[in-house]
């Protein structure tokens, strides 16, 4: 029976996810306003390159080039009616490399099959329909699913109620487990006014398999929702996944300042703080995520890099440094 996320964090203590797949695809050649999705046909080598290069570094998860898979996406691309192949694909090239490196290694991987926004509104502030919503994300989850995942992963949401609506549509076409991260910005709060506190007190009746943060306007914001949403306690998993630090434009492209230390440090801050998942998202690479399992390992101390959390998103810091640990019972 293939492990669980929670088989690997009651195992490991922790579990260490990938880092970014767009930035990495752009280092390697595709071209802005193409689909990284259709790469998963056409480059397929490419694909399964970045994902060994995270699990050489030690990843436990990795999260499929299924970002945009959605048919809203897709569209922009002409491509809406090649969702299920792309996504299918997707999850085969990350399972391939999953399995290749457990036979390597002898360790557990899991593959997520990763279903970002749709880049539209639901209504009555947009056009799109509950029902359509959740049709495009079913109809994405059941090729996910079809390849090999072992669980779903939405990610870099904004608005509660499209989360809904993915968790009911993915529902709808398999039975797989589930794991929803939203974006955080400036003052703790998504595009859309979502606080940590708001995602844990609706999602948390939902019984996913974990919930968090990724992506983001920078890593003390991110940091700050996350500690809020595992420390409010609703007894789910919880992931952290912040850029590699703030984007800048340097030459034609634009340039991440987040250094594996950076991320290294975070990763130690987290995982004190109660958070169970932690990787990295935009502008990271192996290289950052090598530099996070070896300190929650211990092989190494953690950097002293310092973040200043803002003060009107992050809970008490009294209540982060006092508190050990939580222990979680298994299940």
């Amino acid at each position: 029976m293939t492990a669980t996320l929670r088989d690997l964090v009651m195992s490991k203590g922790y579990v260490v996810a990938d880092g970014a797949m767009g930035t990495q695809l752009f280092a390697a050649g595709l071209s802005a306003g193409w689909s990284p999705e259709e790469w998963n046909l056409s480059h397929p080598d490419e694909i399964r390159a970045v994902h060994r290069g995270y699990l050489q570094a030690g990843a436990d998860l990795i999260v499929t080039n299924s970002f945009g898979g959605n048919c809203f996406r897709q569209s922009l691309h002409g491509f809406e009616h090649r969702v299920g192949e792309l996504n299918q694909a997707a999850a085969q090239i990350g399972r391939l490399e999953a399995d290749a490196e457990t036979e390597r290694s002898g360790r557990p991987v899991l593959v997520a099959g990763s279903m970002g926004p749709t880049g539209e509104l639901l209504a009555p502030l947009g056009t799109m329909e509950a029902d359509t919503c959740e049709t495009a994300f079913a109809e994405q989850a059941a090729a996910l699913a079809a390849g090999g995942v072992d669980l779903l992963w939405i990610e870099t949401m904004s608005a509660l109620d499209e989360v809904e609506a993915a968790v009911r549509g993915a529902r709808s076409a398999c039975d797989l487990p589930i794991a929803a991260t939203m974006s955080f910005d400036t003052a703790g709060r998504t595009m859309m006014g979502v606080t940590g506190r708001e995602l844990v007190e609706r999602l948390g009746a939902l019984e996913l398999a974990a919930l968090g943060a990724n992506c983001g306007n920078n890593v003390p914001d991110t940091e700050a929702a996350v500690i809020v949403i595992a420390n409010v306690g609703s007894g789910t998993l919880t992931v952290s996944k912040p850029n590699a630090g703030v984007p800048h434009w340097h030459g034609d492209g634009l340039v991440y300042d987040g250094t594996p230390e950076l991320l290294a440090a975070h990763a130690h801050r987290a995982h004190i703080a109660g958070v169970d998942v932690i990787g990295s998202c935009c502008g990271s690479s192996p290289a950052h995520t090598e530099r996070i399992v070896s300190v929650l390992a211990g092989d190494e101390p953690p950097p002293s890099v310092e973040v200043v959390l803002n003060p009107k998103t992050a809970l008490d810091e009294r209540l982060v440094r006092r508190r050990p640990r939580r222990r979680r019972s298994g299940g």
